[in-house]
């Protein structure tokens, strides 16, 4: 009853199997049959063109704007200035690690910034906030020149750390001023209203 697969594929390859003749032309009528032609429309080829022009001036318009540069400015952190043959070490320096952490900090507090909208309203708040982050800026250069002239120790760069995190703290207290200041200005206009 045993029987080896193997022979029996080839046995059945070596066997000749023929068609009748005009088979092949009987089934491209059925086919045709089936599945008639259609003429395209001139809408349709219109529509082809129309889509071909639309992708063309879509890809032009990417390609231009990949190429406009947009100044990037970094208004939240400055690396202090570097004398002339001199180099200035900063916290990510350091360290691999020490310099995940900057960049977090840097990069949150940099979105934080981005997304404060300014109006004649919240001015006088932005104002107060950014003078805070001025004074911290500047405490955190000093920090910077500290480590340059000191050297790398626990507390420069605890401290360094601690003024990153003040920045994003007092950042997220000012979006949450703003915020309950819009809240509060809505309430007024929805009950003057009514």
């Amino acid at each position: 009853m045993k029987q080896d697969l193997r022979k029996l594929f080839e046995e059945e390859r070596a066997k000749k199997h023929e068609m009748k003749a005009g088979h092949e032309a009987r089934f491209e009528d059925r086919l045709e049959e089936a599945f008639p032609k259609q003429k395209r429309s001139f809408y349709y080829v219109l529509g082809m063109a129309a889509s071909v022009v639309v992708l063309i001036g879509l890809g032009f318009v990417f390609v231009q704007q990949m190429q406009t540069e947009v100044p990037v400015k970094t208004t939240v952190l400055e690396k202090p200035a570097e004398e002339e043959g001199t180099y200035a070490i900063s916290l990510g320096d350091l360290s691999p690690d020490l310099k995940k952490v900057e960049t977090y900090y840097v990069s949150s507090i940099n979105l934080e910034l981005s997304r404060l909208e300014l109006s004649e309203d919240n001015k006088v708040i932005i104002d107060d906030f950014m003078g805070r982050l001025a004074e911290l800026n500047s405490e955190y250069q000093n920090l910077n020149r500290e480590l340059n002239e000191i050297g790398p120790n626990e507390q420069t760069i605890g401290a360094l750390i601690n003024n990153l995190q003040i920045r994003l703290q007092l950042l997220l207290k000012l979006k949450e001023k703003l915020h309950q200041l819009k809240s509060s200005d809505n309430e007024t206009v929805t009950t003057n209203t009514i």
